[in-house]
């Protein structure tokens, strides 16, 4: 007997639920960006194992949603015999079931996994939303792996720089501000920075999976599952109410009469709501940490400036090997591969103080694997490495005192002069953000177009995000900033960590990406600059540089005489000699 498919298994449940159709989004209770394996549904359903996605399953068709940056990967991933792709922001969910759906047409979905504000758009549609009791994934996912239990750790002051007591009560006169009674706190990573701890249940980000209550006394009760708790001190412990994980909904749903509980509408789930309204008055607002977390105090930002010196040394190490390998190994007619160079280079990262784990999956692309933003090497997809064409490395390190991600671009040879036009254009638009002396105060979107005009005037333009927060030990994506086309509403300020990473991308044939993490701060009053946290040198062979201004060579002599002094003193000596030559004055 043959066994049924995801897709068919699923719409065996829609028919037995009587339901016309089920949303399953890539995201878990917390809207995490990586999710735990148990949390993978979208995955499992249709085989997208992306960070970003919603898929629409009905009776006769499937669709799946996914933003620039998946486009390609998705095609390559999924069976598109069986399901339609759509764009997730130019062509969104609840814009094709206004277009296409019957009005009373029964669409499942679980209150865990939708936001108050994306029930708000898809209840503007034709369709009835049913919220679930249950998830379907309990039944139809025989082999579904077991919810993470991953130890959580203190994180001490000393690295920290402020007390959980000090957080809390900062916060809880922002909700005295707002006469509001309870904070609902469903974000880990807000969480994490809250009480001062670090979890492990998913790789690469080192927060706990767990919900919060916080009053307006500043006491917190926390519900996380126990079987986590064992190395985390009494005097941590003691100061929290803990509480089963599993219980958050239901005591929040206790305590929500006659009080005003602040709920985030774009993060919380809308079960929330369902358990608050109408017993109580949910206040509407960003959770309030998500803003007070983003400026970073100095000792956060001394640890920054030092995991960086830890993470370039361990770049330039490996930059050396590889460059050092990649023809020796090409000659030898045995060229290196994506997946044994990203091994290598997790190899040099361990060898360094404070290295915890990788701060995401490293993105190792050769040649037209790099044309999909979010590419991962499988033993299916892995290219060699070799000359005439670029390889991209993107990848980043948790330390003990911070988090890193940087981007490099490499090629042996020449590569094809379309591609050279390409590299420097994006090199020209990460020059053009990078030096930027801008108002204090200024939101991403004002500064997105300063990265992209380099391409622009040829033409071209790439789909995702110019930059991105980065958290404190944390997330590698944090909110709430973000430089972007689409409107950031939140100043950027000195204190905040942010990357600038412009790109370019040509399916089948290339992709380019220069990124750097950098650190606001003031430049003179009322205005700010970027300065560099990542010390790593930026290949100019496939540079044509004659097309750079004297401006953006000072720049790049400056930067690679700042790396150089840096990291010499660091690096393995055999990689001296090669850190000597890539970071040379132009020119030279």
């Amino acid at each position: 007997m043959q066994t049924p498919t995801p897709l068919s298994a699923m719409r065996h449940w829609l028919e037995a639920s009587h339901l016309d159709g089920m949303i399953v989004p890539r995201t878990d209770a917390w809207q995490s960006e990586n999710c735990a394996l148990n949390d993978e549904k979208l995955a499992w359903l249709t085989g997208f194992d992306g960070s970003a996605g919603v898929a629409l399953v009905l009776k006769e068709k499937a669709l799946l949603f996914v933003d620039g940056r998946y486009q390609v990967q998705a095609r390559v991933q999924v069976n598109m015999d069986e399901i339609e792709i759509h764009h997730l922001h130019n062509e969104p969910l609840a814009d094709w079931l206004t277009a296409n759906v019957e009005a009373g047409t029964r669409i499942g979905f679980d209150p865990l996994l939708m936001t108050n504000a994306e029930f708000e758009q898809l209840s503007a549609t034709p369709c009835e939303l049913v919220p679930l009791n249950a998830s379907p994934f309990d039944a139809l996912w025989t082999d579904r792996p077991a919810a993470p239990a991953g130890l959580i750790r203190e994180m001490p002051v000393e690295v920290s720089g402020e007390s959980s007591e000090d957080k809390r009560q900062r916060v809880a006169a922002v909700l005295a501000a707002n006469n509001a009674d309870y904070l609902a706190v469903t974000l880990p990573d807000n969480i994490a920075w809250l009480l001062n701890v670090r979890g492990s249940d998913i790789p690469t980000s080192p927060v706990p999976l767990s919900f919060a209550l916080l009053g307006r006394d500043g006491r917190v009760e926390w519900f996380v599952n126990d079987n986590k708790l064992a190395e985390l001190p009494d005097s941590v412990l003691n100061a929290f109410t803990i509480a089963p994980q599993n219980t958050f909904i239901e005591r929040c749903q206790q305590l929500a009469e006659g009080k005003r509980v602040m709920v985030d509408a774009d993060s919380a789930p809308v079960a929330l709501r369902f358990a608050i309204e109408p017993r109580g008055e949910i206040v509407w607002q960003t959770d309030p940490i998500t803003l007070i977390k983003a400026t970073k105090n100095p000792v956060e930002l001394a640890g920054y400036r030092e995991c960086h010196h830890q993470d370039g040394a361990a770049w330039v190490n490996f930059l050396a090997w590889l460059s050092r390998e990649v023809p020796l190994r090409a000659a030898a007619g045995q060229p290196l591969t994506e997946l044994e160079v990203q091994a290598q280079q997790l190899e040099f990262r361990q060898q360094q103080p404070g290295f915890i784990e990788q701060s995401f999956a490293t993105i190792s692309a050769s040649s037209s694997n790099a044309a999909m933003c979010h590419y991962h090497s499988s033993e299916a997809s892995n290219k060699p490495i070799g000359h005439d064409h670029f390889y991209l490395n993107d990848s980043g390190g948790q330390y003990a005192n911070g988090t890193t991600d940087a981007t490099r671009m490499l090629a042996w040879g020449n590569v094809p002069p379309q591609q050279r036009l390409h590299y420097t254009a994006v090199l020209r638009g990460f020059l053009s953000l990078i030096t930027l002396q801008f108002p204090s105060g200024t939101q991403g979107h004002q500064l997105d177009a300063f990265a992209r005009r380099p391409l622009w005037e040829m033409g071209l333009d790439y789909d995702h995000g110019t930059g991105h927060g980065v958290g404190h030990q944390l997330l590698i994506h944090e909110n709430p900033h973000r430089i972007a086309k689409k409107v950031n509403p939140w100043p950027l300020v000195a204190g905040n960590i942010m990357t600038i990473e412009p790109g370019y991308y040509l399916g089948d044939s290339h992709g380019i990406r220069i990124e750097n993490q950098v650190e606001i701060v003031e430049s003179r009053p009322g205005f700010c600059k970027f300065a560099s946290l990542t010390l790593i040198p930026i290949d100019l062979s496939q540079v044509e540089l004659q097309l750079l201004s004297e401006q953006e060579k000072r720049w790049l002599d400056a930067y690679h005489q700042q790396v150089r002094e840096a990291l010499s003193p660091l690096v393995n000596s055999d990689a001296r000699t090669w850190l000597e030559a890539a970071t040379a004055p132009i020119g030279m």
